[in-house]
Order: C-alpha cells, then sequence, then structure tokens
C-alpha cells in the first residue's frame, strides 16, 4: 500500500505516493526526475549517492525516503545558484579537472561541501580521510583533493560563496 512522502527538495515542496520501501534515491531519481544523485553500487560503497539531508550528506541508497519525511534536501541540483552560478565546489572541481566520467562527482561534491561545513581548512590528509566512503575509478583522487583544497581557500576568503 503506498504511503505519501512529503520533503522539501532544493527549496521546493514535493509530495509523492511511494511504496514504503522505496529508498531515497530512488524517490529522487524516479519520482522527481532528479538524475544528478547516481545509484552506484547499491550497497553503500560507492557514495554516487550522497546528497544533504538537514544539511548533513548521506547516502541516500541506504535511507528510505520515508524516513526524509519533513526533512530538508539538497541534491547537485540545488547546489548551484538559481541564476545557473555554480557553487565554488562545483567550479573548483571544473577548474581542476577533479572529475573524468563523471559518474562519481555529484556524491563527491556533495560530500565535499559537507566537508567543508564541518571545517573551513582542512588538510589534505583530512580531505583524503572525508572522501574515503566516495569511490572514483577514474581520477587518481589528486585532483579531486586540489579542488576541495581551493574551494575551501575561496569559501573562506568569500563566505557568501557558500551560501
Amino acid at each position: 500500500m503506498p504511503i505519501t512522502v512529503k520533503m522539501t527538495v532544493n527549496g521546493k515542496a514535493v509530495s509523492r505516493d511511494v511504496e514504503p520501501r522505496t529508498l531515497l534515491v530512488h524517490y529522487l531519481r524516479e519520482h522527481l526526475g532528479l538524475t544528478g544523485t547516481h545509484v552506484g553500487c547499491d550497497t553503500s560503497q560507492c557514495g554516487a549517492c550522497v546528497v544533504h539531508v538537514d544539511g548533513k550528506s548521506v547516502k541516500s541508497c541506504s535511507m528510505l525516503a520515508a524516513q526524509a519525511e519533513d526533512a530538508t534536501v539538497t541534491t547537485i541540483e540545488g547546489l548551484a545558484a538559481a541564476d545557473g552560478t555554480l557553487h565554488p565546489m562545483q567550479e573548483a572541481f571544473r577548474e581542476h579537472h577533479g572529475l573524468q566520467c563523471g559518474f562519481c562527482t555529484p556524491g563527491m561534491v556533495m560530500s565535499a561541501v559537507d566537508l567543508l561545513q564541518v571545517n573551513a581548512s582542512p588538510s589534505e590528509r583530512e580531505v583524503r580521510e572525508w572522501l574515503e566512503g566516495n569511490l572514483c575509478r577514474c581520477t587518481g583522487y589528486h585532483n579531486i583533493v586540489k579542488a576541495v583544497l581551493d574551494a575551501a581557500d575561496k569559501m573562506r576568503a568569500t563566505p557568501q560563496a557558500a551560501e
């Protein structure tokens, strides 16, 4: 029997009837059409499905949509400004070639944004440790780490850029 799940996604109130077992990642992709959040492994290992729920990064493949009832969810599609200006983290990934195929990129970016909310000045080691739950098969992580550190520098220099 379907249940109604309501939440705010990328600043918009949404409500959909879904099966109780529907994962948040499937709610976002299949019911809301937000396909930037990827399903990579179905086992919560790769991090391609990371979104923010009430400001904290979560692997949306390991959370039921019903668990996000009344929550505020931000996906990769919700990071850029309304005028299309990229979030500083997205811009840093672009500038530093922190992506190749792009499959892991949304989850990496969302995790990295959460890191900088917790630690505005991470070391290279701290960035690497924070991103351990995000797998990339293409880049070797070097440029990803450079992008996160550069975004941290820029966001500290212009705090409003993080909003």
